[in-house]
């Protein structure tokens, strides 16, 4: 028997290193996870687990990288830091909304990206950053 565990088509995500409960809410008016002191206006989430594993393994802080199966209690949008001309036809299928996120599992077996892979991404954002581009506008 596989450990593989098989989400349904349209599970949705969010990759974090917040310590949270299932059936707390992600909530606007946070600070981001990102090398960022604004507070979101948005609450993003993923279709893809593979975009949720980067949420979390690029989240700040000293927190366990978490993955939460998430539940949107209102509209939502394509992401657009990670669609239009970036990647057209959203293949992350990243996604932002102003409304709760409901935490309702918590996804425990997941691979991440190897540490090379991970550390030239941070390289990136800090160039970025540098420049006074931030992860998320």
């Amino acid at each position: 028997m596989s450990d593989k565990i098989i989400f349904s088509p349209g599970s949705f995500f969010h990759g974090t290193k917040a310590d949270l409960n299932i059936g707390d809410f992600l909530v606007t008016g946070m600070k981001k996870n990102y090398n960022d002191d604004r507070k979101s206006g948005y609450v993003y989430f993923a279709g893809t687990l593979d975009a949720a594993i980067w949420g979390a393994e690029l989240a700040e802080g000293d927190g366990t990288q978490r993955i939460y199966v998430v539940e949107p209690t209102g509209d939502f949008e394509d992401d657009p830091n990670l669609t239009d001309n970036k990647f057209p036809g959203n293949p992350t299928k990243s996604y932002r909304t102003k409304q709760p996120l409901k935490i309702i599992a918590e996804v425990t077996k997941w691979e991440g990206h190897p540490s090379e892979v991970i550390n030239s991404m941070l390289e990136n954002l800090r160039q970025l950053s540098e420049k006074g581009i931030k992860a998320i506008d």
